[in-house]
């Protein structure tokens, strides 16, 4: 995946089984899982568009969000990290992570820095255990 706000991969297990295992990658690294938005659902529902699977996760490291909010409150607004889990017309499932690099230096400040790369090794330990 070459995208400048974003890494991922694509896995050889179902669409179902990947979302359990990100999950459960995300876990180990502590990360919860706050929102799990089916865009998938919500366009067949709001729009009668049909697509193949696509979930928004919404994951959170409680501790590293505690140290993000401290140093910066409006950090919410960049909160959380959003792993997307979606299948292409092809079938082929793809796991993809925002890179808190790239979102975090909006913020500009050394500590918020230093934590966008703990959460972005974090999360590339997520993804290679996929």
């Amino acid at each position: 995946m070459k995208i400048k706000y974003g890494f991922g991969k694509s896995v050889a297990f179902p669409f179902e089984d990947a979302v359990y295992r990100v999950t459960q990658a995300l876990q180990a690294e502590g990360f919860g899982i706050l929102a799990d938005i089916d865009v998938a659902g919500a366009m067949k529902k709001k729009l009668n568009q049909d697509m193949p699977p696509y979930r928004i996760l919404g994951a959170c490291n409680p501790p590293l969000a505690h140290r993000a909010l401290s140093e910066e409150p409006s950090i919410g607004l960049l909160l959380p990290c959003n792993v997307v889990v979606r299948q292409d017309v092809g079938g082929t499932v793809h796991v993809e992570f925002m890179d808190p690099d790239a979102v975090l230096e909006l913020v500009d400040k050394p500590g918020i820095n230093q934590l966008a790369r703990e959460v972005r090794a974090r999360l590339e330990r997520v993804m290679a255990a996929l």
